[in-house]
């Protein structure tokens, strides 16, 4: 427990725990109030600042000289904390030491190298969902989220078919570690020891195959670019963040258009729209609902001093449903312009696989679009706790056919 210390001067107080379960289901009040609140609010439950605001959170992702990744995306703060696990070489690092793994990770997910995978995820997108529509009634979560994206993107990468679904425990236990030491951290690492042991070991390069996107971050320590090690921590940051926060895009996407079957009209109208839809869906229902920076010096926020090595939590769900950058931010609409959102961070350390997120949904709504008539929704969906990222842990819906 946190010695608690009086807010500091001037501060709005937030009293709040944005991990407790009720707000992870249903987050869009409290970020509301936070937006509300002030540019830069104190979470006294946490001892940590906050800001929930579209400008604020943007600026403070651009700017990472002074709020850096190095001290941990997470509430821990890996200057007076040891680290659980070993800290991300990709998503905690600083240049001049991220530069270089930047720029190979850039490269083996860059667009241009994984068009190849378009007509790929194409054929199993539409094998499964021709699967499906003989069901009918079905899961978006566990139908269609998990099995398509543990189907495609491992083999991207080059992994064996065997122990896949702890690659999704992995990725839980990774993103609750992002928050506090609570009951869903607990939960996600009963089988720690087990999972963290499978995905170091299908990381290195012997499991791996030799034409997947895996071998070619190897090649690159073959080429003095980064070391073997920097590789293996590499193509593990690909699947600890490649897959839940995937899941977790497509089963919201169902969710949207099952809720809003207007805009799957317009969608399998004109199929062309697929790409602005993911944009929408991104900025509606953000995935990655927040996740911290550490200022590196003194700096003024909305007018708020704030000290050097103070952890921030940082909203991009709340920013993309902010009034002041989006009108009618609750509304889900594909006639927007959602360009600019922050749902797959920004800066240096923006998602670098959100190409193949995009390309994997892509297949999916194009596969949709054209056999499905509508989403039926069967009940409200179960959404999986989680502190950092939202999604479903199941979603019924009923598939009419076109």
């Amino acid at each position: 427990m946190l010695d608690l210390k009086p807010p500091p001067v001037d501060a709005e107080t937030c009293d709040i725990d944005p991990f407790a379960d009720e707000f992870i289901r249903e987050p869009h009040g409290w970020q509301r109030d936070l937006r509300d609140a002030a540019p830069l609010v104190w979470l006294s439950q946490y001892q940590v600042w906050a800001a929930g605001r579209y400008e604020e959170v943007h600026a403070i992702l651009k700017d990472y000289e002074t709020y850096v990744s190095s001290a941990g995306v997470g509430l821990a703060n890996f200057l007076t904390e040891k680290p659980w696990r070993p800290p991300s070489k990709l998503l905690e690092a600083d240049p001049p030491e991220h530069t270089p793994r930047r720029e190979v990770a850039g490269r083996v997910m860059s667009t241009a190298n994984l068009r190849r995978l378009r007509p790929v995820f194409a054929r199993e997108a539409e094998a499964l969902i021709d699967r499906l529509m003989k069901k009918g009634t079905i899961d978006g979560v566990t139908d269609v989220a998990r099995p398509f994206v543990l189907k495609v993107f491992p083999d991207a990468i080059g992994l064996a078919p065997e122990g896949r679904d702890d690659l999704l425990v992995y990725g839980d236990m990774v993103f609750n570690g992002f928050g506090p030491r609570n009951g869903n951290f607990d939960h996600s690492m009963r089988e720690a020891e087990r999972v963290i042991d499978y995905i170091m070991g299908c990381c290195t390069r012997p499991k791996l195959t030799t034409d997947g996107l895996g071998a070619q971050v190897y090649e690159a320590a073959d080429a003095g670019e980064i070391t073997e090690e920097e590789a293996l921590f590499i193509v593990r940051s690909f699947l600890s963040a490649g897959l839940d926060t995937t899941v977790d895009l497509i089963g919201n996407a169902l969710n949207c258009f099952a809720q809003y079957p207007d805009e799957w009209e317009k969608l399998r109208r004109d199929p062309d729209r697929i790409r602005a839809a993911i944009e929408e869906v991104v900025r509606f229902d953000s995935p990655l609902q927040v996740l911290f920076r550490t200022t590196a010096h003194e700096v003024e926020i909305g007018g708020i001093k704030v000290g050097a090595h103070e952890k921030i939590m940082i909203s991009p769900g709340s920013g993309n449903r902010d009034p002041r950058r989006w009108e009618n931010p609750d509304s889900f609409d594909l006639d927007r312009e959602s360009g600019g959102h922050i749902g797959f961070g920004y800066g240096i350390h923006e998602c670098v696989g959100q190409v193949t997120a995009r390309l994997e949904i892509t297949a999916l709504l194009t596969a949709m679009a054209e056999r499905i008539e509508r989403l039926e929704p069967l009940g409200p969906g179960e959404r999986r706790l989680n502190n950092t990222l939202r999604g479903f842990e199941s979603l019924p819906l009923k598939l009419h056919g076109a």
